[in-house]
């Protein structure tokens, strides 16, 4: 299954994608893709329904993020060796974890602020993976069970304030809009391999990124068991497994985004986003 939110901010409604890709609405099945409806037997309900008896979504109705009432974003660090490579950093040992605020989940065609004073906002295509059962001390063998599913992630970092200014990564990862998921969130079962998803990103219809998820340092089975041993996951987490090479960052000399730049990227069986860079309201 494909699982969207469709609507106003703050108001979307849940729903799904039917075989002919005609974005169908769940509202008078469910109150929304949240913690409450991922779990595996919610889950198998949803994928009983004949989607043609589900009325259409309006034409031109707006995707919101795929999941709603996300408790934690959790990102991983220079997961591709090629993009430790292209930053100058050795592979780690053992995941770089950071957070990103969940007031910068967004959905994956609105609009990306560019932060007051920024000069340095960069890009990063990503494989999300959503948990759907708590998952706590897990081995990898059972890991990829607590995963309800995937999605496209565009993890914006403002790079400055992400290593220049002292602390944690926090500070560069979470402004607002800075994490769009979606257009959908697609079940395991439909996805196949997590570990066979190619992904791209392109600036101003320049491709930017090209990689697949093979080339992760660690691969999602690990990190959910890994990050299991610190914290308790739970549903509606959303974990941001890091991006493949080419960045903004990256490059020689770097290249970050301004307002007006538009970002276009997807993944296979992930759909694709679509965002303008505008200038922070805030500004």
């Amino acid at each position: 299954m494909k699982l969207i939110r469709h609507g106003l901010p703050g108001a979307e409604q849940p729903g799904l994608i039917d075989a002919s890709g005609t974005p169908r609405d769940l509202s008078g099945v469910l109150a929304d893709i949240a913690p409450a409806t991922l779990g595996p037997d919610s889950m198998a309900r949803l994928a009983a329904l004949d989607p043609l008896t589900l009325p259409p979504v309006p034409s031109g109705t707006r995707l919101g993020p795929c999941v709603g009432e996300v408790g934690n974003v959790i990102g991983i660090g220079l997961n591709y060796a090629d993009h430790a490579a292209e930053a100058g950093l050795k592979v780690p040992g053992q995941p770089i974890v950071f957070n990103k605020h969940v007031s910068a989940i967004n959905g994956p065609n609105d609009e990306v602020w560019l932060p007051p004073g920024s000069q340095k906002l960069d890009w990063e295509v990503e494989l999300g993976v959503v948990i759907g059962q708590r998952a706590f001390h897990v081995g990898e063998d059972q890991a990829l069970s607590h995963v309800a599913g995937y999605c496209l992630l565009n993890d914006v970092s403002e790079r400055a304030h992400q290593i220049e200014y002292e602390g944690q990564w926090v500070k560069g990862k979470s402004y607002p809009t800075h994490c769009p998921l979606g257009p959908w969130l697609v079940t395991p079962d439909e996805l196949g391999d997590p570990q066979d998803v190619a992904l791209w990103l392109e600036v101003n219809g320049q491709r930017r990124q090209n990689g697949s998820t093979r080339t992760m340092v660690f691969g999602v089975a690990t990190l959910v068991s890994y990050l299991s041993r610190f914290m308790a996951l739970q549903p509606g987490d959303v974990i941001a497994t890091g991006t493949p090479p080419g960045v903004g960052m990256g490059h020689q000399p770097p290249l970050y985004l301004k307002a007006g730049d538009v970002m276009t990227l997807g993944g296979r069986g992930l759909g694709e986003q679509r965002q303008l860079v505008v200038d922070s309201p805030a500004g």
